[in-house]
């Protein structure tokens, strides 16, 4: 199976950045999408960046144009970018990755993630 640790977060201002990483490491024959989901205390999780094996992108609507998600499948690691945050960003981000086998199935795992808090 893969295990996901994940780091990067912390305290910033409205407008400050910051850079969130993935890696991911364990017995599996090849990572596929990876991606980061955010969920706020009393809100829904929500999707905010996924990228697959093959580097095609997926924002969801409110981090559009602030986010950038990349991926080194070399190193099976995913970056997420940050950039002009605003409170609203605030939330607990959890890595995701989907685990590929030789049959070709797919099954995703999770990260324990890390809080990410946007004030002044």
């Amino acid at each position: 199976q893969v295990q996901l640790v994940e780091s990067g977060g912390g305290l910033v201002q409205p407008g400050g950045s910051l850079s969130l990483s993935c890696v991911a490491s364990g017995n599996f024959f090849r990572i596929g999408a990876m991606g980061w989901h955010r969920q706020a205390p009393g809100s829904q999780r929500m999707l905010v960046a996924g990228i697959t094996g093959g580097g095609s992108t997926n924002y969801g609507s409110p981090v559009k144009g602030r986010f950038t998600i990349s991926r080194n499948n070399a190193k099976n690691t995913v970056t997420l970018q940050m950039n002009n945050l605003q409170p609203e960003d605030s939330a607990v981000y959890y890595c995701f990755a989907e685990v590929i086998s030789r049959d070709y199935s797919g099954e995703d795992h999770w990260g324990k993630g890390t809080q990410v808090t946007v004030s002044s």
